[in-house]
């Protein structure tokens, strides 16, 4: 079956310009957040926290933060992306056309995460306007960064599809994915938790993404580099399978 590059794109640049119509929530809430997370963590609490692996506590924080942005942006871009045309009717005129589900899927999920990259590319520049960032491995960042939106971007467009309104749809984003970000170690090292919550920590799956991205930095991370991109390739894996079968069955969209 030959690939429909033209359905693909129509629904690829109608998702990108929705995102042009709300740029101002899009990028400019998001640059507003990370610069307030700047001026009370790293410039407030920064001064009286000491260097963690040699590294100032502002310039530390930035990988957590920027993963922050990733995950909720990644999620509620494309769950709000596929749920939308569910909540107006127009996903049946999605499905009538001749257009494939992996072609839908791959639509929807490509511009949810190249908005996310976006949001994450200013978010970086915002940044290094309060610390100090530095990247040692540019291209294991990139990896990461593409990998984490792809990967997330998916998960929301599986949140949107399982959703039958507005409430069940903010539920992960806000009382899962935040909670988890923060709990992960996003605003400090690992070390300095108690014995006990350290080891709680470790089934966070959050706390192994922030590490992979803290290490393509800086360096420094609390596990092995391949453990954050083993579990990510695995997350991804399972989103893929879990979205086909819905999608091929249509769950919450025929009915």
């Amino acid at each position: 079956m030959r690939f429909n590059f033209f359905a693909f794109k129509a629904i690829y640049l109608h998702e990108m310009d929705r995102f042009k119509r709300t740029l101002g929530q899009s990028l400019i809430s998001p640059v507003i957040s990370t610069s307030l997370y700047f001026i009370v963590f790293g410039s407030v609490i920064g001064g009286y926290v000491e260097k963690i692996d040699g590294i100032s506590y502002g310039s530390y924080i930035v990988p957590g933060l920027l993963m922050l942005t990733l995950l909720t942006q990644s999620i509620s871009n494309t769950s709000f992306g596929i749920f939308f045309p569910k909540f107006n009717g127009t996903i049946y005129e999605i499905l009538a056309a001749p257009i494939s589900t992996l072609e839908i899927v791959l639509a929807f999920v490509g511009a949810g995460a190249s908005k996310t990259l976006i949001v994450g590319v200013v978010i970086f520049i915002t940044a290094t306007f309060f610390v100090e960032v530095e990247v040692k491995y540019p291209l294991l960042m990139i990896f990461l960064l593409v990998l984490v939106s792809f990967t997330f971007a998916l998960f929301g467009f599986l949140i949107g599809l399982m959703s039958s309104n507005f409430e069940q749809m903010s539920i992960v984003p806000t009382l899962v994915i935040t909670p988890m970000v923060f709990l992960g170690g996003s605003l400090y090292s690992l070390d300095m938790l108690p014995p006990f919550w350290q080891t709680v920590t470790y089934f966070n799956p959050v706390v192994y993404l922030i590490n992979g991205l803290r290490f393509s930095f800086y360096g420094v991370s609390d596990f092995n580099i391949w453990i954050s991109i083993s579990s990510m390739i695995l997350f991804l894996a399972i989103c893929i399978t879990i979205v086909s079968i819905l999608l091929k069955k249509g769950y919450n969209i025929k009915n």
